[in-house]
């Protein structure tokens, strides 16, 4: 794990930029947007995929696999913080004396000089800035912006403006949101979560607390989420807080931008009550996304857009006009009447958001979970977590190994910890051999069912061997 050195003074010309895990969500939209702006671009990823193609297309070489000969003759080293320490270009790099800058700084060289929109927060980060940026774009404005995941309607993460706002998801897991000149913040919730990076919980909510208090125009934050009002408590706390650049938003009765009468029976519908100097503005709306937390989310970006002055009618219309991001409830194929799907929550409450989601959609069929367990750490920690909101939230489960990403493995820690945890053990199938897997899922899933893979690892390289499964059992002889 490589993490920022928040201290270090980003060169105001980066010459020839590599970038070390091109492929990544958040990476290869910085790069494309580095490139747009007429900066030399190279970038190397262990495996080719839908951004590597992508950014090909558009005129980056991108190397597949990592050599220190891909570096060349490039000025500038940009990683991914997943990035592990023995890289051979990162060491190279290094032995050159090239700056190497973390995703985040390469991020912050782009956004210079703009009034940036910063989202943070455990979860909801991505949805929540594709709906600022749709709506932003819906109402009439020009935005640059850089998302973590692909917004479906622009199919792009990232793209330049002409116009002064930066729209940006801001990582919090290695306190990377603080290197942002924020002017406008969007705290979705605040769950404490990346304690192997921060230490502590403590030290996990002061983080917050300055990248809150950092926002020089405008602080939108959830009135709901327990951590979040925590950090409201600590702003309110300080005597130099200026009250009157907080926002608030969510269902809480107390809440500026109120969510209410929400209806999840279908695409997300509900009721925004908007206090304002003349009482109470009110405004429904129905968006193309599912779930309770994209109604949140909405409301949330709502917030925001008002905020910066657009008119709430408007904004909401716009907003509504928001389709999702890949790899969140993204669907994928129907075989035989079993419907698939991919999302990329990895956190208890995410699993827990996606399944209410997907009970929307499900019908008359079964719910059928499949969740690959992200990083070593979170397993250990949060296993029985995620046993609890996958029994609850799923009519079956298969569990399948642990994606350890940038983490070397843990004695003792394995996939099968989630699974153990279930009470019903006729609800759980812990299969971490992935052929394995989709075949018993393929056998098990019938006519009706919705089947949806979890992870925010590689858990998405599963589902052609499970369509190719399902397609076998349908038709043996139709290969």
């Amino acid at each position: 794990m490589i993490y920022p050195d928040l201290d270090l003074e980003i060169p105001a010309d980066l010459g020839r930029v590599h970038f070390v895990g091109i492929g990544g969500s958040g990476m290869s939209g910085i790069a494309r947007m580095m490139h747009q702006a007429g900066v030399p671009v190279t970038g190397s990823d262990r495996s080719a995929n839908y951004s590597t193609a992508a950014l090909e297309a558009i005129g980056i070489p991108v190397a597949i696999g990592h050599d220190a000969a891909n570096v060349g003759d490039a000025d500038t080293l940009v990683v991914t913080g997943a990035l592990w320490q023995d890289n051979p270009e990162y060491r190279a790099a290094l032995e050159r004396g090239l700056p190497v800058l973390h995703r985040s700084q390469g991020l912050a060289w782009l956004a210079r000089g703009k009034r940036v929109v910063s989202v943070a927060g455990a979860h909801g980060k991505t949805t929540s800035t594709g709906m600022i940026v749709t709506g932003l774009l819906g109402a009439g404005a020009d935005p640059s912006f850089v998302n973590g995941g692909i917004i479906e309607s622009l199919g792009v993460s990232s793209g330049p403006g002409s116009d002064e706002l930066f729209v940006i998801e801001a990582d919090e897991s290695d306190k990377s949101f603080l290197l942002y000149d924020t002017a406008i913040a969007l705290i979705t919730n605040v769950d404490p979560e990346h304690l192997d990076f921060y230490g502590s919980r403590e030290a996990f909510m002061a983080a917050f607390v300055d990248f809150a208090r950092g926002a020089r125009e405008q602080l939108v934050i959830s009135a709901d989420d327990p951590g979040a009002r925590e950090v409201l408590a600590a702003l309110r706390a300080d005597p130099g807080s200026d009250a009157s650049r907080i926002r608030t938003f969510g269902e809480a009765a107390d809440a500026d931008v109120r969510l209410v009468e929400v209806d999840t029976s279908g695409p997300a519908r509900f009721a925004v009550e908007l206090a304002g100097p003349d009482g109470v503005e009110r405004h429904e709306a129905a968006l193309s996304v599912y779930g309770r937390h994209n109604a949140v989310n909405a409301v949330g970006a709502l917030a925001v857009l008002t905020g910066l002055g657009f008119e709430a009618g408007a904004a909401l219309a716009a907003i509504a006009e928001f389709g999702g991001t890949k790899r969140r409830f993204e669907f994928h194929a129907e075989v035989g009447g079993v419907r698939v799907y991919d999302d990329y929550a990895h956190h208890p409450t995410e699993v827990a958001a996606l399944l209410d989601s997907a009970r929307a959609v499900v019908g008359d069929g079964r719910l059928i979970a499949v969740h690959q367990p992200h990083l070593y750490s979170r397993t250990g920690l949060l296993h029985r977590e995620f046993a609890e909101v996958l029994e609850r939230g799923a009519d079956h489960t298969v569990v399948l190994a642990v994606d350890g990403a940038r983490e070397d493995p843990v004695p003792g820690v394995t996939g099968a910890l989630v699974a153990d945890d279930f009470t019903d053990a006729d609800r759980v199938a812990y299969l971490p051999e992935w052929q394995e897997a989709a075949d018993y899922l393929a056998a098990f899933a019938r006519p009706g069912d919705v089947l949806v893979t979890m992870s925010c690892g590689t858990v998405y390289r599963i589902i052609p061997q499970i369509v190719e499964a399902l397609r076998e059992r349908v038709s043996p002889e139709g290969r």
